[in-house]
């Protein structure tokens, strides 16, 4: 059965998408590590300063694990071209984002991306699309992590007899893990301020949404001013639980979730709030100068360090 907008099931799920090539070299893992507040605060930060230069005679820079997202670039064009899949582009949502990292990122490299439609939900007055990215080193074959982005396109549900609401997923359970934001204080707490220009900043690594820079263009969205990007939100907050939980060693970060809540205004203070349980940081992010939250997810580790 087809959506109001046009959307057909069977043709959106059973589509095959073309591998892709990617390819980024230390200067754009550098450029995406102070887009997300990198040494903002203190330009020789001991645990940041990595990310962005050769340090104590390291031979490249280390890679943080939130650069992963860049991997999936064209996923908006890809969404528009994928058959019977029809929706207004000015209604789409960005929900949430699951990482997984197989093995650190190299400071460079080419990369062979495997994507494919992992799931697809009807939500009645919207229509939930997930893309999968598996990427792999070109000249070894090995995975180095995947992506799962979850698309909420508003307007596009109700392709399906409400009495059994259309639901495909390529995993038998969800594989973001289920959490709920505990009441008891938190282990940690880690408070930094955006620059006003992050967004003009961020989007020097590949996203040129006018929504993130144009005034007017948000605007007519109904922002008061340009928005920041939601995988920058989640790059600072992955970052801070690295600086917390991880005592700087980004290699512990085994798998990330993150469910987007609400916008950012660049220049405005977040907060990010950690709940440290075994191998599972819940997290939740809030801003601080209108006390709402933003995002909030799961960061899983491959062990415990040992200063914790």
């Amino acid at each position: 059965m087809a959506g109001k907008l046009g959307l057909n099931p069977h043709l959106v799920v059973s589509h095959k998408f073309p591998e892709t090539t990617s390819s980024y070299t230390e200067r754009d893992a550098a450029l995406y590590a102070l887009g997300i507040g990198a040494c903002s605060n203190d330009a020789v930060d001991d645990k940041e300063l990595k990310y962005v230069y050769h340090r104590d005679g390291q031979q490249s820079i280390k890679v943080l694990p939130t650069f992963a997202t860049l991997l999936c670039s064209g996923l908006m064009s890809m969404i528009a071209e994928t058959p019977g899949l029809e929706f207004d582009p000015r209604l789409l949502l960005h929900g949430q984002q699951y990482i997984e990292i197989y093995k650190p990122l190299p400071s460079s490299g080419r990369v062979i991306n495997n994507i494919s439609v992992a799931g697809l939900h009807d939500k009645g007055k919207a229509a939930v699309l997930e893309i999968e990215f598996l990427s792999s080193e070109e000249h070894s074959g090995a995975l180095l992590c995947m992506n799962r982005t979850s698309i909420y396109l508003r307007g596009a549900g109700g392709f399906s007899k409400p009495s059994e609401p259309y639901s495909y997923a390529k995993y038998p359970s969800d594989q973001q893990p289920a959490y709920k934001v505990p009441k008891s204080q938190p282990y940690a707490v880690y408070e930094e301020c955006t620059q006003p220009s992050q967004a003009l900043l961020y989007r020097l690594s590949g996203d040129y949404n006018p929504l993130h820079a144009d005034p007017m263009i948000a605007e007519v969205a109904g922002f008061s001013r340009p928005i920041l990007h939601g995988l920058c939100t989640l790059g600072f907050a992955v970052r801070a639980i690295i600086k917390r939980i991880c005592r700087g060693d980004e290699e512990m970060i085994k798998n990330i979730s993150g469910k987007f809540l609400l916008h950012v205004y660049p220049g405005e203070t977040l907060i990010t709030e950690m709940w440290l349980e075994g191998l599972r940081v819940i997290y939740h992010v809030k801003v601080k100068e209108r006390n709402k939250a933003v995002l909030s997810g799961v960061v899983t580790l491959n062990r415990i360090s040992s200063s914790l």
